[in-house]
């Protein structure tokens, strides 16, 4: 018996590659990298990141509630507005009670947290925005997508670091399946290239430090890898019963047919050194989906560019997946978006197979000693996928794997 899976039926992504899925799409494909100087970070010791382009447009449709919210929730609105418009989904007519959304995030609203904290520095507490809490809170995109679309079924953020968008898409996945939603908006947003963000990352040796050629500093299982580059994004994709989907008529992109989840207990920001977790968590998800290890044909790796994260997740996936899938890493492109890059790297899957093209790793000049691994390298690689697996895993020692197949 076939293990059920949910359908995904529409996705809206706010990238530093562009605004919407064709311009994210097209940029991850052409294998450019898209950091550069930010004007925020000019006397840092990091001074680049990878930036959403001007968001005016984008947010003309939003005009009267934009000023109110923080710039993660911004680009979750515009996000989630496009995924449901590619559902062909009316929010006037759906059973706004049977309607849920999930949206992770690593950090919440650090752009008004950075901007009030300064404003009560220099100007005082009486000119602190009262809109504080309400703007920086990490529940709020969810928050905010509901209050948009009269979406009154549950609503949650989940905020596990750099495996937040992923396990927004696992809690989606487990409401369908309990029957509690017919229609889940899921995924990730964050914008917190702030300073403050910048330079702890900076100081934990996270981050590249290639000033001089930033476009290729995120350089995912490059021998000469230095670590990753701080990106914003937002990803929603909607998720919906495969018997709702079908019954009226929705066009299905994929099928999100099983999801693991581990936790390393073993240190607050190294994975396990043997990837043990890791291993537990694709193991799962491949159970869940009811399907073997050598089904799986295409891997879109969490390839952070870090030169012990990269080592122990091509050791995974050589040891749990032998007969050699293609493998990609779109932060070569993108940067690392944090808690939206589990549901950016979902949504580029889902294309990857919806396309049948895998992306190339961008910046890949000459994979590691220690990777051992089907990367594609230079141009996208034309590949009917059928089955692909994308993994995230996060400081905490988070890890989360999603597998999906073709309609």
């Amino acid at each position: 018996m076939t293990p059920p899976g949910v359908a995904v039926t529409g996705i809206g992504l706010v990238t530093a590659g562009g605004i919407g899925r064709e311009a994210t799409w097209q940029r991850v494909c052409s294998g450019a990298g898209t950091a550069a100087p930010s004007p925020e970070l000019h006397d840092l010791p990091v001074d680049f990141c990878c930036t959403v382009p001007p968001l005016d447009q984008a947010l003309a449709p939003l005009r009267r509630k934009a000023w109110r919210l923080d710039r993660c929730a911004q680009i979750a609105l515009i996000a989630a507005r496009e995924a449901v418009a590619d559902a062909a989904l009316d929010p006037a007519a759906w059973d706004a009670a049977r309607v849920g959304v999930v949206l992770g995030t690593g950090f919440g609203g650090t752009g008004t947290l950075w901007a009030q904290q300064a404003r009560l520095r220099d100007k005082g507490p009486e000119l602190v925005s009262a809109l504080l809490h309400p703007r920086s809170m990490a529940n709020m995109p969810a928050g905010e997508v509901a209050l948009e679309f009269g979406a009154l079924g549950p609503s949650l953020a989940t905020v596990t670091a750099c495996a937040s968008g992923a396990d927004a898409l696992v809690a989606a996945r487990g409401w369908l399946l309990a029957g509690l939603c017919d229609i889940v908006l899921a995924g990730g947003t964050e914008a917190g290239n702030t300073p403050l963000n910048v330079v702890g990352f900076h100081q934990l040796g996270a981050l590249s430090g290639r000033r001089d050629d930033p476009a290729s500093a995120s350089r995912p299982f490059d021998a000469d890898r230095d670590g990753f580059v701080m990106a914003e994004a937002a990803a929603v994709l909607v998720l919906e019963r495969a018997g709702h989907a079908r019954a009226r008529g929705a066009p299905v992109r994929a099928v999100l047919a099983g999801c693991g989840a581990s936790t390393d207990a073993h240190h607050p920001t190294a994975p396990h050194p043997g990837g043990a977790g890791a291993r537990r968590a694709l193991r799962q998800a491949l159970t869940a989906a009811g399907v073997s290890s050598r089904e799986v044909g295409h891997v879109n790796a969490h390839g952070t560019g870090t030169p012990l994260g990269d080592t122990i997740e091509a050791r995974v996936i050589s040891d749990c997946l032998p007969h050699g899938p293609s493998v990609t890493a779109t932060k070569g492109v993108l940067g690392h978006s944090l808690g939206a890059a589990g549901a950016v790297e979902a949504a580029v899957t889902v294309l990857t197979m919806q396309h049948a093209v895998v992306p190339p790793v961008a910046n890949l000049r000459r994979a590691g000693p220690d990777v051992s691994v089907d990367l594609v390298l230079d141009e996208p690689r034309r590949q009917q996928v059928d089955l692909a697996v994308s993994n995230s895993f996060g400081f905490g020692g988070h890890n989360t794997v999603l597998v999906f197949h073709r309609p």
